[in-house]
């Protein structure tokens, strides 16, 4: 096992690494910009060292320095985390040709799996299901051919995409031209690959994927699934394990054609392979995530299993310590993303000073949290703050108990989402698991009538204004950044970090 491994990553992700190696008797050294000096992940490690300025390009994003300082502190393996360089196979590969281990799958894994056109030409080779269209970039005139072929309504996506960036959404013929250049234009701004692709429009689906861990022997499991369907934007917001609607037979099928999919690129390590699935519970390949999720907590409590644990063990050379068919699916769980933002004013980021901190404890209870009160949200990153995550023996049972620890949780001197993960919870059709990838954007717009707040959440929200009001008197500022500042700052990071993943192949 490593004696001490460099953790290149920030937030409640550093932290949730650093307690495992801390358990697992592994040195840890934590790396930091300049906005993050005073960070939690800084001062729970046993090293730290300064990257450089804020940028994430100056920092979290600069390979030559994170092995530089891997290092220069002896540590014998580099962590990830998700986010940043988690996914870029050069990373991977600088960090192999430093004598250091790169705990996550091998760089050529990552570049089957990292562009959405190769890794459905891998899938459909293996035998994969995968959404009807088209599995390499199209020119204009090809799509146009490739909607006929399919049928509208479809989607245009960028090969490189995430974060829902390069795509739209185009139900007639007249739409997509104009959509196709858009799409197209917005990927080249944001990944700095214009690579444009079509697939066939599923309405109203379910986004459930799979856990899978192989190690590098060969071996390779499926850890049951995960329901990611309340989404904005597609950004998650909350999810849950298991799925309502996956039954024993449909879990073991997803789960064998997931392995079926991670074998195909050669994969090794923690990642998660990504389905659509229609209303007649028909499951379609979307894409893999060649990392650890930001909603790994979720199966690691209906398995009882610590996925940072094994990570470090396969990293390490180990064998996985179980079969297929050890594997147990037990109660449920369900994990919440806090941010720091306005849901209220277009979910714009919400820096600054957190005044008060009151964080949930109890039975079934776990928060993965990368801040403090005194502690500054910067706004050069990720407005993420936490996860909330519970688990109860069933689905309304952990509903009641994710509820009762929201009432604890109180974040001073910022906004946070607090109040719409309530909202959401109250909600009839999620309380009666009605969800799909649409399902939140309705609910905020009101359309399907439901889950409006209520006379007691309206005072709940009303005092909540005060008290931030206030505490923005008292810091001497008016709680927000200009507006033009927030509006482009939120993604930055993100479009840093993919584009530099995408301009080292």
């Amino acid at each position: 096992m490593f004696k001490k491994i460099l953790i290149a990553n920030r937030g409640e992700i550093a932290v949730r690494v650093i307690r495992a190696c801390r358990e697992m008797d592994i040195a840890t050294v934590a790396v930091f910009s300049e906005a993050d000096r005073g960070a939690l992940h800084v001062s729970k490690a046993g090293e730290a060292y300064c990257l450089g300025p804020a940028p994430a390009r100056e920092s979290y994003l600069n390979i030559e320095k994170i092995i530089a300082t891997a290092k220069r502190s002896g540590a014998e393996a580099i962590h990830p985390g998700y986010g940043f360089l988690s996914e870029n196979a050069a990373f991977a590969r600088a960090c192999g040709e430093a004598g250091i281990k790169f705990i996550g799958p091998s760089p050529s894994a990552m570049e089957v799996m990292g562009s959405k056109t190769r890794a459905r030409q891998a899938v459909e080779k293996a035998g994969v299901p995968f959404v009807p269209g088209s599995s390499r970039g199209l020119s204009l005139a090809e799509a146009e051919a490739e909607a006929v072929r399919i049928g509208f309504p479809v989607m245009i996506k960028a090969a490189a995409g995430g974060g829902g960036k390069g795509m739209r959404m185009v139900r007639s013929a007249s739409e997509l031209k104009a959509a196709f250049e858009t799409a197209r234009s917005e990927a080249q701004r944001s990944f700095n690959d214009g690579e444009i692709y079509l697939e066939k429009l599923i309405e109203n689906p379910r986004h459930i994927e799979i856990q899978v861990l192989g190690d590098e022997h060969g071996n390779l499991v499926y850890l049951g699934e995960r329901e990611c369907s309340v989404q904005r934007r597609h950004q998650k917001v909350m999810e849950e394990a298991p799925s309502a609607i996956v039954d024993e037979d449909m879990r073991r099928r997803m789960g064998e054609v997931a392995v079926q999919a991670a074998k195909s690129a050669g994969y090794t390590n923690a990642g998660t392979v990504e389905f659509l699935v229609d209303n007649d519970r028909k499951f379609y390949f979307l894409e893999m995530n060649t990392r650890l999720q930001v909603e790994h907590p979720v199966t690691e409590m209906v398995t009882g299993l610590d996925l940072v644990h094994l990570q470090l063990r396969i990293a390490a050379g180990e064998k996985l310590p179980f079969r297929q068919e050890d594997v147990r699916i037990r109660g449920h769980a369900l994990e919440c993303r806090v941010y720091a933002e306005d849901p209220d004013n277009n979910f714009f980021p919400s820096p600054g000073r957190i005044t008060r901190l009151a964080q949930p404890s109890g039975p079934g209870i776990r928060e993965d949290c990368g801040v403090y009160e005194g502690w500054v949200v910067p706004l050069d990153y990720d407005p993420m703050l936490s996860k909330l995550i519970v688990y109860a023996p069933d689905r309304a049972s952990a509903i009641a108990r994710m509820q009762r620890a929201l009432d604890e949780y109180f974040v001073g001197g910022i906004k946070t989402n607090l109040a719409l993960i309530r909202r959401i919870l109250s909600d009839p059709d999620f309380v009666a698991a009605r969800i799909d990838t649409g399902f939140l954007d309705r609910l905020l717009t009101g359309r399907n009538g439901a889950g409006q707040p209520s006379g007691e959440l309206d005072e709940v929200a009303a005092i909540s204004a005060a008290f931030f009001a206030m505490a923005a008197v008292h810091n001497g500022r008016d709680g927000d950044a200009p507006a033009a500042s927030r509006q482009n700052a939120s993604p930055a990071w993100k479009r840093a970090a993919r584009s530099e993943a995408l301009r080292n192949p």
